[in-house]
């Protein structure tokens, strides 16, 4: 009875089982949907690698363009300065030039000149002269009078005096200079003190 019903039953054969067949099923299921997972997951580190690699590469390109540009600022910088150290002293020197020519047209003209000639070339000299200093930002300051500045003044003596007060230059021997706000030469000076009882006796 169950030969026959196998017999003609063409899809059941003996030897095979059922439920060996569904698991086969069930097995290569997850075979198939894993091998589409693996494929997308690999595509997806492709496309991050691919955006990683073009980043750096954008980057490294910045990087090369801002080296350049600071190379060039630095060459820039370093050409201004060897200018301004050969050339710095031009206006000085332009501005100097007629006070020389002043000087040797005086000394040519010194022979049988009178004093009153020979002193208003000397004055006409020393205003060539102030306007060269002025033009490079040189600034004479005569302090007498003034409260000693050990910043800007240099003692030469003290000297009592009683009627002035004490630390204040009552002569200046040598005018100070300054160029724009830095002191380029103290002045030199006589400055008070206080006298001792028997000076003021």
């Amino acid at each position: 009875m169950t030969q026959k019903a196998a017999d003609q039953d063409p899809g059941i054969s003996p030897d095979s089982d059922p439920a060996e067949g569904e698991a086969l099923d069930a097995a290569g299921m997850p075979d198939g949907g894993g091998e589409a997972a693996g494929e997308g997951e690999g595509d997806d580190a492709l496309s991050e690698l691919e955006l990683a690699q073009r980043e750096a590469s954008e980057n490294l390109e910045r990087y090369l363009r801002l080296a350049a540009e600071l190379d060039n600022v630095r060459k820039r910088g370093a050409r201004e300065l060897e200018n301004a150290r050969k050339y710095g002293l031009e206006r000085l020197a332009q501005a100097l030039l007629p006070v020389r020519d002043s000087l040797e047209a005086g000394v040519a003209l010194a022979e049988g000149a009178d004093v009153d000639a020979l002193l208003e070339g000397k004055r006409a000299t020393l205003r060539l002269l102030d306007s060269a200093l002025e033009q490079a930002g040189i600034a004479e300051f005569d302090p007498e009078g003034e409260p000693f500045d050990p910043e800007k003044h240099e003692a030469m003596t003290l000297q009592p005096s009683t009627t002035t007060e004490p630390d204040t230059v009552l002569t200046v021997i040598q005018k100070g200079y300054s160029i724009h706000d830095r002191l380029l030469r103290p002045a030199r000076v006589i400055v008070s003190r206080e006298p001792a009882e028997d000076e003021g006796g």
